[in-house]
């Protein structure tokens, strides 16, 4: 039985857990994050051993001469070249698995992400179009293709709820079918869009749709972090509500819970998350289904840990994930996005198996 299944009262008690088992979890995961940082920030076309980070740190203003010349090499390589990209790829790691973790939530299904139901295509579809035009590259492209990213993954949200619903509610197979069939129409205009561009662009526009993690200028990245964390901080305070909307929305509502208005504010802020990762990372798709099972079948069903404890699993795995694409074929980079559907595909095509007798 899957740990979602939060409907037997039984197990939700025995997944509840305590303020101890909560901090040491947290703990462990956030220790796990920053030694796969370091890790990740020593690979690349050239190694850089644990000696040249310290001297970094410590020894650089009395370096001089060649060892100053090398100290200079090191940092370029670490500050400006492999730390942004690995804290882009935690952010967006964490983000598309704490979308995920709600998503799920809130459909009650364990297949739903937003790779899955197209969201994710609808923000690519967003920033295309402005690409296209021109816009991103004229107005203030680090705030603009965020916010077309959101409008795209909004108005897919809102064709996928207006297919699918039926008699206010959002039976679960249609909104999988609906995100489904969305998802093929929007890969296909997203296509058209890329067909039409010229060669150099749609180039790039590929690279950038099979996920990429190029490093981000600082600002961007600064930027990029406050949509993050302000979105993270209010999906992670919804914790104890979606543990009550697990139940149902009957049980929801008899505790004085707004179900719809809480579905309509969590699954804007996970649309506003959705378009500003892939507006800076394109289509990493799985993360947001993969990361929340692994977590839930380690920590519980308890959202107050399975939340922060997925963004912290899925923000180091596509740490992890990113630097085994940049490096495995030295010079040559692979997209990121081939990285996690290699894993993300083969868990989502198994989970169907699993649970197709209670789909039909």
């Amino acid at each position: 039985m899957l740990p979602f299944d939060l409907a037997d009262d039984e197990v939700f008690r025995k997944s509840t857990v305590g303020t101890g088992r909560w901090i040491t979890i947290i703990a462990v995961l956030s220790a796990s994050a920053v030694l796969s940082a370091i890790v990740c920030l020593q690979f690349g076309a050239r190694f850089v051993g644990v000696h040249d980070m310290l001297r970094l740190l410590f020894l650089a203003p009395g370096e001089s001469g060649d060892a100053a010349g090398d100290l200079d090499t090191v940092t370029t390589i670490l500050l400006y070249v492999r730390l942004p990209r690995v804290v882009l790829g935690f952010l967006v790691g964490g983000c598309l698995a704490t979308v995920g973790v709600a998503v799920q939530a809130l459909l009650r299904n364990p297949l739903a992400d937003p790779y899955v139901l197209g969201v994710s295509s609808g923000a690519a579809l967003g920033v295309s179009v402005a690409v296209l035009f021109g816009v991103g590259s004229t107005i203030l492209p680090v705030v603009v293709l965020p916010l077309c990213g959101f409008a795209g993954s909004l108005v897919a949200l809102l064709v996928i709820y207006q297919i699918a619903a039926s008699d206010g509610r959002l039976p679960i197979y249609s909104v999988l079918l609906a995100g489904v069939i969305l998802n093929a129409v929007l890969s296909a205009l997203i296509m058209f869009i890329t067909s039409i561009m010229d060669p150099n662009r749609s180039f790039g526009m590929m690279i950038w749709l099979m996920g990429s993690l190029t490093a981000p200028a600082i600002p961007t990245l600064l930027v990029f972090s406050l949509y993050v964390l302000v979105c993270l901080g209010f999906l992670l305070k919804q914790a104890r509500v979606l543990n009550i909307v697990a139940f149902g929305d009957e049980q929801a509502r008899s505790l004085g819970i707004d179900t719809e208005r809480t579905k309509r504010h969590i699954f804007l802020v996970s649309a506003l998350m959705t378009g500003a990762v892939v507006s800076v990372s394109g289509m990493v798709g799985f993360i947001g289904m993969v990361v929340p099972h692994v977590v839930r079948l380690i920590v519980g069903a308890d959202h107050r840990l399975v939340m922060p404890a997925a963004a912290l699993v899925g923000g180091t795995f596509l740490m992890v994930a990113d630097t085994f694409a940049r490096t495995v074929l030295l010079p040559s980079e692979l997209p990121v996005g081939i990285m996690t559907a290699l894993v993300g595909g083969p868990f989502f095509v198994s989970l169907l198996i699993r649970r197709k007798d209670r789909m039909l």
